[in-house]
């Protein structure tokens, strides 16, 4: 995954408060429990040295009622919530940590790839387009034949039966054009990684023919869907879940062969140092939430090392001990790299990374 999304985090400089919080409120009396957990971690982070100028915003947060989610991560510094995000799930474990940069590593496993897509419901009146990227949902709709013309064929024969008929089949044709230029852009233009069109297997299969052969590339037919008004559209939804997953899947793979094929580095030493030459392509790490490794950082994020000594032969005055995940996160999203959970990796410490050159 890209981390242009928490770059604002490292603008300005911490120590930072990072809060992973159950939030769940389908229970009875839940706001009073979630006051409680939030009581506990603001202890333990006042006990750590975070200011109540960086924990009150975070409080107020936590405890609005407004802001529903199973549970929710937020990342504060003096006087402001910086970052917060809501998760689809409880957080792996309850977290509260004041470090100098913050703790975002549990909230880019828990959040996983979001696959840039576009999700097509079309049928022979037109389509409805939704683009989907950079955690934003944006919708269209397509038509283009003139809405008091007949698309259907009525059969009833006669001498201008043939005729009319043309004109049916022209109308759904200008229709799966409009349609598919339309995809055609928005997934040039997000880079999308994954195209699902559902709906009338006639007009999905015109739409089809219409689209761009890199576009058909990046193409699922889905079973399911439908643009009719009131259409139950879960199972498209899981349709589309799926693609994007095994588009995830495949790409998990293709960067561990090449990792196993040469070119990487293995191991944190390396993998930092490569960060520092700007060489990374892209940091694969194994998820493991029980992980304590820690390494030394200085104040610009490419400066990074697990010998402090090596870090001041590059000039930084005083190294900071800082967690490993958490330096390296800073440093991916500074050097415009990616970062990769993988299920397995060879290395020592389940650390390594792709390099560009």
């Amino acid at each position: 995954m890209r981390l242009d999304f928490i770059r604002r985090l490292y603008e300005r400089g911490g120590p930072y408060a990072s809060v992973y919080v159950d939030t769940d409120r389908t229970s009875e009396g839940a706001a009073n429990v979630i006051q409680r957990r939030w009581a506990h971690l603001r202890e333990r982070l006042t006990e750590e040295g975070a200011p109540a100028s960086a924990l009150d915003p975070i409080g107020e947060l936590m405890l609005d009622p407004g802001w529903v989610a199973p549970g929710r991560a937020a990342f504060a510094r003096e006087g402001e919530v910086v970052l917060t995000e809501p998760l689809t799930h409880r957080p792996r474990r309850q977290t509260a940590r004041w470090s100098p940069l913050p703790h975002v590593v549990p909230l880019l496993a828990q959040r996983g790839e979001h696959v840039p897509h576009v999700e097509v419901l079309a049928d022979r009146a037109g389509g409805d387009v939704a683009v989907v990227a950079d955690g934003r949902r944006r919708e269209l709709t397509v038509e283009v034949a003139d809405p008091d013309r007949s698309l259907q064929k009525t059969g009833q024969g006669g001498w201008s039966q043939a005729n009319f008929d043309r004109e049916v089949e022209e109308g759904w044709r200008r229709n799966a054009v409009a349609v598919a230029e339309v995809v055609e852009k928005e997934a040039h233009g997000i880079g999308a990684e994954v195209v699902v069109l559902a709906g009338d297997p006639k007009a999905r299969a015109l739409v089809t023919d219409y689209l761009a052969k890199d576009v058909v590339r990046r193409l699922t037919v889905a079973e399911h869907g439908s643009r009719a008004p009131g259409a139950d559209l879960d199972h498209f939804r899981q349709e589309v879940e799926g693609a994007c997953r095994a588009w995830t899947d495949r790409r998990c793979e293709e960067l561990l062969n090449t990792y196993a094929a040469g070119n990487a580095v293995a191991g944190l030493t390396e993998t930092a140092r490569a960060l520092r030459d700007r060489r990374v392509g892209a940091v694969l790490m194994h998820d493991d939430p029980s992980s304590t490794a820690m390494m030394w950082i200085g104040p610009e994020p490419t400066q990074l090392s697990t010998d402090p000594a090596e870090l001041a032969a590059w000039g930084v005055e005083e190294p900071m001990r800082e967690r490993a995940d958490a330096a390296l996160a800073r440093a991916v999203a500074a050097t415009d790299a990616e970062l990769w959970f993988v299920p397995r990796l060879e290395s020592p410490d389940g650390i390594g990374a792709l390099l560009r050159f």
